[in-house]
């Protein structure tokens, strides 16, 4: 009974993900489609051969935005990481008040947030270019990164790390059979939505990068409002779609495999001789 419930929520979840995104498919594919047909009265590949000329720039945002998406998930689940540990194992006296400054971002309003960035990063240089809108992304992305591993350390044994040192680990050690494997889920989970949050910005991006820095999310835009091109505007909502969805799927199943081995026993403790 459990493997048919199991079934069943897999099925209902994949028609979820799937459904929302077949209009897409029969759109990214037509040639022709006039009302009343249900379906294209042509099919062409027009929309994707477009799409993968260089002059049109696609490719290139797609690049830019996986580059900024993968740097953003990187350095905040890092940085989310050893805030996490610090404030929940280590507490300052402060806890409570960088806690709420770190998700701060998240509390203040979107736009207002967007323009007062992007004063500071016009008086330091940073705007109009690459390297600002990569540390930009990082301001939305770190609160979750945060929240997410928080919630992580609260529930994680520390004594274990202690107990493995005490038994002859190194710190590495410890890192690689102790800690990763205890954290790896939250670690996962955090790194998954800095980069959907870096994917699938646009205000930043557009005020930070003033224009010179294209990403997918803007051609999505502009097209959609522009173009009234369904077809290419359909090709680069699956562009925008497909990438976090192979990328975390891979992380998923890589994630599955790596568990055995940092799961692997801590190396025993060095035999001590003794002169006689």
């Amino acid at each position: 009974m459990s493997r048919a419930l199991r079934a069943a929520g897999f099925t209902a979840l994949a028609l979820w993900i799937v459904l929302p995104v077949l209009p897409l498919l029969i759109w990214a594919f037509a040639g022709r489609w006039v009302y009343p047909g249900l379906l294209p009265q042509e099919f062409s590949t027009q929309a994707w051969a477009r799409a993968a000329d260089p002059r049109q720039n696609i490719l290139a945002a797609l690049g830019t935005s996986l580059s900024l998406a993968l740097v953003t998930a990187a350095v905040t689940t890092v940085l989310g990481a050893l805030a996490a540990r610090g404030l929940v194992l280590h507490p300052p006296r402060a806890a409570g008040l960088l806690r709420l400054l770190l998700i701060a971002p998240v509390l203040v309003p979107p736009f207002a947030l967007a323009v007062g960035v992007q004063e500071v990063f016009v008086r330091a240089g940073l705007a109009d270019h690459p390297v600002g809108v990569g540390i930009v992304h990082l301001v939305p992305a770190l609160p979750y990164t945060v929240l997410v591993l928080i919630g992580a350390h609260a529930t994680y044994d520390a004594s274990t790390e202690q107990a493995a040192r005490t038994l002859g680990a190194s710190r590495r050690a410890v890192l690689r059979h102790v800690t990763l494997p205890a954290l790896a889920p939250a670690l996962l989970a955090a790194a998954t939505l800095a980069f959907l949050v870096s994917w699938s910005e646009y205000l930043m991006t557009v005020l930070v990068g003033g224009g010179t820095v294209t990403t997918l999310p803007l051609l999505l835009f502009s097209t959609a409002a522009g173009s009234g091109n369904q077809p290419q505007t359909s090709v680069l909502g699956i562009l925008t779609v497909l990438p976090p969805v192979v990328l975390f799927g891979l992380a998923a199943a890589a994630l599955r495999r790596r568990r055995a081995a940092w799961a692997d026993p801590v190396p025993p403790a060095p035999t001590i001789r003794r002169n006689h």
